[in-house]
């Protein structure tokens, strides 16, 4: 237990009663004068991140018994917002903010906030009464001229004031430009913040001005610094005889990469065949990064600032300099690469008998697309079959092991969501030509399922040597949540096996395999995902729910994510011998820090991710105003009703629209139903809309029921 920790627990016993720091040191027997001072300092930065509150008479204590809550600020164009808390083991539910209350808070503010009404119940509200850290300073969105001043409207809807643009900072800005625009001054309880404009990245409409805004709006890095370029022009294309000293020779073993047509860093190559004993010998080689991208490196600290790489629809904005991510680490076939090999030998029921890892020289001998491995095994393809005959047995094989991989996890309680993807096509001016849904072949599932049982082997085999490493964790659904879904699903009839705080994710995976292909599976795995909580990185092992996997972690794709490469060279090291004590101690702070980063930097990127796909969905549907679809009620709220398209655009038909019956919202039910009536409209029920306005500017798509819907 940390000192930190120890802190906390004694300040959230029963009998403790808030302490100055004097009397804190006392009681905690800090007596020895650097200890003192690193005990204040320790206060001082637990009182920045809100984990401690100073009271004005300077004695400490935990929010939780001061009658405060500490969290994140989510906001709301009309002004009001919820506090979403730190400590969601304390504080179970969101805190509402009313306008009047947010005192100068913005959105992705940290706040102090005081409960005025409930505790711990469904109808929180508080009273912001101090912001601990401020949101970023950075904000996109519209300038507008006005006659004494500019101001900027935000793109994030979640950002209720316009920034206010001093006159002469805005003399070359026109009318509707598309600015990012950098805070000078916060807001307070009744003025709205100022800024000036950092950047004009053009009108909207421009080519490129769409994505530009979203790379803007989350500060996504662009340029790689000159310190890193510098350490990538200083490697060897060209493996020496140092580079292959000491690695296992695997060159000869049959592999290929399975990727998408348009992928360019491949760091994933897969082998397989059957061994003398007649079980599986399945090859995992994963790109080598590690060897280039040193711990403490400019090149090392920059992947740490990313922690991910960002897939737009038009761009990827890498981890890595393409250099290594697109040709030096990228398992090109017919060329030799340096990897990290697993390999592992699987029996007939997939159970992973023994493993073996380390460092390695490989060729992949093609560079396959799911689409080519799915038409060789799902259409039986006689030309593919042909061009690949060597290959075709290993993935036949490999389809036979993804399968058996896939019915044990199945098994023993993993889940898997009926949810879609969705892909975007665009032509060369960057306009969407099509949105299609994402298909999920065998050669999606063989790839998975080899990558799945990968990471978890990597991952048990370090807990049980009992080394720091950094793992991929899922906690259990919140309790409150689990009993607002059975709730749900018993009011549509169906059952969900075990007491809320002891829901086996087998009993999810029951009740999603009972309402496949009815009418129900959409409402039921659209709200067991929203009761999820999100996966994460943690130094600490916890089993992972949503996989049902006691040991999991994150190695295959160091390319594109930091904790992989953090984990390689994890191994590269324990590989040489156990570090001494010190050494362990730094690691262990490193995997933390590394593990925080990376969750951050992960939820930025599928927001931005999200947003550039939902963006393309509004320019795909401009100008097809008028005309009729079949849909799917994917949302439900008190103002109207979420429509889904089969091609996955979704729009809003607002109640007001809805004017056959007066329809009122019943979130017991997550349904609209009609007063007179008793139309009944909830997630999952098919119905026929009108594309009513599809605009970009504001990236929002209205429908409206057909008449023959009101009637």
């Amino acid at each position: 237990m940390s000192f930190e920790e120890k802190v906390l627990n004694y300040m959230r016993e029963g009998a403790y009663k808030p302490l100055k720091v004097e009397e804190l040191t006392q009681e905690l027997t800090v007596d020895d004068k650097r200890d003192i001072k690193r005990f204040h300092k320790l206060l001082e930065e637990m009182e920045q991140e809100g984990k401690v509150i100073k009271t004005r008479y300077g004695r400490y204590g935990v929010p939780e018994k001061m009658n405060l809550i500490v969290g994140k600020l989510q906001g709301n164009q009309s002004g009001f917002g919820f506090i979403i808390p730190d400590n969601p083991a304390v504080f179970k539910a969101d805190v509402f903010v009313p306008a009047s209350q947010m005192n100068g808070a913005m959105h992705g503010d940290h706040v102090v906030a005081r409960m005025v009404r409930g505790g711990n119940g469904k109808n929180n509200e508080g009273e912001i009464i101090r912001i601990l850290k401020r949101r970023s300073k950075m904000i996109v969105g519209r300038y507008e001229s006005g006659r004494q001043y500019g101001f900027v409207v935000p793109d994030d809807q979640r950002i209720s004031q316009d920034i206010f643009i001093p006159k002469g900072e805005a003399k070359k800005l026109k009318n509707g430009m598309k600015v990012q625009v950098e805070i000078t001054r916060w807001p307070e309880k009744r003025r709205n913040p100022e800024g000036v404009v950092a950047d004009v990245l053009g009108f909207p409409g421009e080519k490129g001005v769409d994505t530009l805004s979203i790379i803007k709006k989350y500060e996504l890095p662009e340029e790689f610094p000159p310190t890193v370029i510098k350490e990538v022009q200083a490697f060897e294309r060209e493996l020496s005889a140092d580079d292959l000293e000491g690695r296992r020779d695997l060159r000869e073993l049959p592999m290929v990469t399975i990727d998408g047509a348009d992928a360019k860093d491949l760091d994933d190559a897969v082998s397989l065949h059957r061994n003398e004993a007649g079980n599986w010998e399945l090859g995992v080689h994963i790109a080598d990064v590690s060897h280039y991208v040193k711990e403490g490196t400019a090149l090392d600290k920059e992947a740490l600032y990313r922690g991910t790489s960002v897939y737009l629809v038009d761009r990827v904005i890498p981890m890595l300099p393409p250099e290594l991510s697109n040709d030096m680490c990228s398992l090109n076939p017919h060329v030799d690469k340096l990897g990290m090999s697993v390999i592992m030998e699987i029996d007939n029921n997939g159970g992973v008998l023994s493993h073996d890892f380390g460092p390695s020289v490989i060729r992949t001998q093609e560079r396959m697309t799911y689409d080519s491995v799915r038409a060789i095994l799902e259409d039986n393809d006689p030309e593919l079959r042909k061009r690949y005959e060597p290959l075709v047995p290993m993935f036949e094989n490999m389809q036979k092991l993804a399968l058996i991989l896939r019915k044990k996890r199945f098994n023993r309680g993993a889940l898997d969501f009926a949810v879609p993807e969705v892909k975007v096509k665009l032509d060369d001016d960057g306009k969407p030509v099509a949105i299609e849904r994402r298909p999920r072949t065998i050669a999606e599932i063989i790839i998975e399922e080899f990558m799945l049982i990968c990471n978890e082997t990597v991952a048990e085999h370090f807990q049980r040597m009992n080394l720091p490493f950094v793992y991929r964790v899922h906690e259990k659904p919140n309790e409150e949540k689990i009993h607002h879904f059975r709730g749900f699903v018993h009011n549509l009839g169906f059952s969900l096996k075990g007491s809320p705080d002891k829901v086996h994710s087998r009993a999810l995976q029951d009740l999603l395999d009972e309402v496949e292909g009815k009418p129900e599976e959409r409402v039921v795995n659209t709200l067991l995902l929203r009761t999820m909580k999100q996966a994460r990185y943690s130094a600490e092992n916890s089993p992972h729910y949503g996989l049902a996997a006691e040991f999991y972690s994150h190695f295959t794709s160091p390319i594109r994510r930091y904790p992989d490469l953090v984990i390689h060279r994890l191994m590269r090291e324990y590989l040489r011998g156990i570090p001494g004590q010190k050494r362990l101690t730094k690691i262990e702070k490193n995997n933390y820090d590394a593990a925080e980063r990376a969750s951050l930097r992960e939820r930025i990127a599928m927001e931005a991710e999200r947003e550039s796909v939902d963006m393309k969905k509004v320019e795909f549907m401009e100008g097809k105003e008028g005309e009729e679809y079949d849909a799917i009620i994917s949302g439900v709220t008190s103002f109207g009703l979420f429509a889904e398209l089969d091609n996955l655009v979704e729009g809003l038909i607002h109640v007001s629209s809805m004017d056959d019956d007066y329809y009122h919202y019943h979130e017991d039910k997550l349904a609209l139903i009609g007063d007179r009536t008793g139309k009944t409209y909830r997630i999952g029920k098919p119905v026929r809309v009108i594309l009513k306005r599809a605009s970009k500017e504001d990236r929002q798509i209205d429908f409206v029921l057909t008449d023959t819907q009101n009637d």
